[in-house]
């Protein structure tokens, strides 16, 4: 049952979502900056696993109004990490900066990475939907969630820090500018348009 919970997990990692993003767009500073924002991800995941063993994320499944305004604050969140980003970037251009990515401390992108998590509702109803699925039917306790909670945040963890790894390698394996201030604008736009989609979403 553990291992078929894991394997779930680990499937739903390989989905590119926000998180995923953000972790590629921090790495390109560094692996530090990577591995800061998959930390963060991962406390998010930490925070939403003691709402779900509190019970507190059963609003999300029965209040459209608290799941929409969960939903439009991680949507203005993502949108604004996006033309933030996107806004430094062009502004690094002007001023002749334009070599390298514009720096991004590891505190900001940690910051960063438990915000997007603690914003976004699906990452609570997975917990709430997905996790007494692999409890027994008559022992859905406290210490069942939060162990399977600590289960899908450790492999959150090390599959987001591993991608933070790779993608920090790959940036300066490849060395060249160009290659980075694309992808650099690239990662923005991308955590721009998920917020904007998850505010159409929210809309509708």
């Amino acid at each position: 049952m553990v291992l078929g919970f894991v394997g779930l997990c680990t499937l739903l990692e390989l989905t590119p979502g926000p998180d995923t993003f953000l972790v590629l767009r921090c790495s390109l500073r560094g692996p530090r900056s990577g591995i800061a924002a998959a930390v963060g991800s991962a406390m998010g995941s930490l925070v939403w696993t003691g709402a779900v063993a509190a019970g507190l994320a059963t609003l999300l499944e029965e209040s459209a109004t608290t799941y929409r305004l969960v939903k439009i604050a991680g949507g203005l969140y993502l949108l604004y990490l996006g033309t933030s980003a996107l806004i430094r970037r062009k502004n690094a251009a002007s001023a002749g900066m334009n070599q390298t990515a514009p720096p991004i401390s590891a505190w900001s992108a940690l910051r960063a990475g438990l915000f997007s998590c603690m914003l976004n509702p699906k990452v609570g109803l997975f917990f709430l939907a997905v996790i007494p699925q692999f409890l027994p039917t008559q022992h859905v306790t406290m210490t069942g969630i939060v162990t399977l909670g600590l289960i899908e945040t450790l492999t959150a963890l090390l599959y987001m820090v591993g991608l933070a790894f790779a993608a920090a390698r790959a940036i300066l394996w490849l060395r060249r500018p160009r290659i980075t201030q694309a992808l650099d604008r690239i990662s923005a736009a991308v955590l721009a348009a998920f917020g904007i989609g998850t505010l159409a979403s929210a809309a509708s």
